[in-house]
C-alpha cells in the first residue's frame, strides 16, 4: 500500500492533489521551484480545506494540513515517496526534463504518475531507464471534488503500476478509469473537445449568443449528465434501448456530424473578439478569480449532495 506521496508542482492542480490525499489521511510532501507559490500554495489548500470542511467533504481539516509539507527541494519532496504526481505546465520539454530528474531521484519502485491533460506519457517517458513505472493519471480540476481521474498507459507501463496506482485513486475516494491505449486528451477532453468545438461553431456561425449555448448545457442536456453519461443517457432515451435509439438518430447524428467536418480555426480573431465582448458583458475580467472560487464551492456542495444521495 503507497502511503508517502510526493507532489511535483505546487499550482492549482499541486494543491488540489494535496488536498486529495492530505484528507485521505496520506503523508504528502509539495515541491515547487518558487518559493512565493508554495507559499501561496498553503494558503489556497488552508482556504479550501476550510470550504470542505463547511460540507462535511473531510473530517478535519487541521489534521489534513498537517499531513502536507511544503518542501524547497525535489531530493526532499521525493525521499521515501511511494508515488509521485507531476503537475507542471504542459510543454513536452519541460516534462521530459522533469521526468529524467524524478526517475533518477525517486526510489526504483516509486510510482510516477503525470496531471497532464493531454500529452501522451510516451512523449516525454520513452528515454527513461525506469519507464515502465510511468504513466498519465489526469484529474479533472478540481479533483478534491471533481473526482474523475484518467490513467494512461504508455505501451510499456507495467500492468502492475497501472492496478497500483487504480487502486491508490479508489482508496482516496477518486474515480479512476482506465485507458486501453494511448490517445492525445484522453477521454474527458476529448469529449469536451467535441462539445465546445460544437459550441463555438454555433457562435461563429450565427446560430445562438454564447450565454444561449451555455444556457443549453447549463439547463438542458448537463443536468442529466451531472449523473449519467452518454452512453446511459441514450439507451434510456428510445423504448428499445441504446441500439433503437441509434437506429432512430443516427442519421441526424450523422448528418450533424457531416456539418462539422470542416476543420474549426479555434483561434479565429473575429470569433475570439466576438466571444471576449459576450463574456466580458457577463463576467467582467476582475471578477473571473472570484468566480472561479465560486464554481469551485459549487462543485464541493455538489460532491456533499451525491454523498448523501449515496449513502
Amino acid at each position: 500500500m503507497m502511503e508517502r506521496i510526493a507532489l511535483v508542482g505546487g499550482g492549482l492542480v499541486g494543491q488540489a492533489w494535496a488536498i486529495v490525499f492530505g484528507r485521505a489521511g496520506h503523508e504528502v510532501t509539495l515541491f515547487d521551484t518558487e518559493p512565493a507559490a508554495l507559499e501561496r500554495a498553503r494558503r489556497n489548500i488552508v482556504l479550501r480545506l476550510d470550504d470542505l470542511a463547511g460540507l462535511g467533504l473531510v473530517d478535519d481539516a487541521a489534521a489534513a494540513h498537517g499531513r502536507i509539507r511544503y518542501v524547497a527541494t525535489l531530493g526532499e519532496a521525493l525521499a521515501s515517496a511511494d508515488y509521485v504526481q507531476e503537475s507542471t505546465p504542459e510543454r513536452v520539454e519541460l516534462k521530459r526534463e522533469v521526468f529524467g530528474a524524478l526517475d533518477r531521484l525517486a526510489a526504483p519502485d516509486a510510482i510516477l504518475a503525470s496531471s497532464t491533460s493531454g500529452i501522451p506519457a510516451s512523449a516525454f517517458t520513452e528515454d527513461l531507464g525506469g519507464r515502465g513505472r510511468c504513466l498519465v493519471a489526469h484529474p479533472i480540476n478540481p479533483p478534491f471534488a471533481t473526482p474523475l481521474v484518467e490513467l494512461c498507459p504508455a505501451p510499456w507501463t507495467e500492468p502492475a503500476v497501472l492496478d497500483q496506482t487504480h487502486a491508490l485513486m479508489s482508496r482516496v475516494g477518486q474515480a479512476p478509469i482506465r485507458l486501453r491505449r494511448e490517445v492525445q486528451g484522453f477521454v474527458a477532453n476529448r469529449m469536451q473537445a467535441a462539445l465546445i468545438g460544437a459550441a463555438l461553431r454555433l457562435v461563429k456561425d450565427g446560430v445562438a449568443a454564447a450565454e444561449d449555448v451555455d444556457i443549453a448545457i447549463r439547463d438542458g442536456i448537463g443536468l442529466r449528465w451531472s449523473f449519467m453519461g452518454p452512453f446511459e443517457t441514450i439507451d434510456l432515451n428510445a423504448p428499445g434501448g441504446i441500439a433503437d435509439y441509434l437506429r432512430r438518430y443516427g442519421p441526424l447524428y450523422q448528418a450533424i456530424e457531416a456539418e462539422q467536418a470542416a476543420p474549426l480555426d479555434w483561434t479565429d480573431a473575429a470569433l475570439l473578439a466576438q466571444l471576449e465582448r459576450e463574456r466580458r458583458a457577463q463576467l467582467k475580467a476582475e471578477r473571473l478569480p472570484e468566480r472561479s472560487a465560486w464554481r469551485d464551492r459549487r462543485l464541493m456542495a455538489l460532491a456533499a449532495h451525491r454523498r448523501k444521495l449515496i449513502q
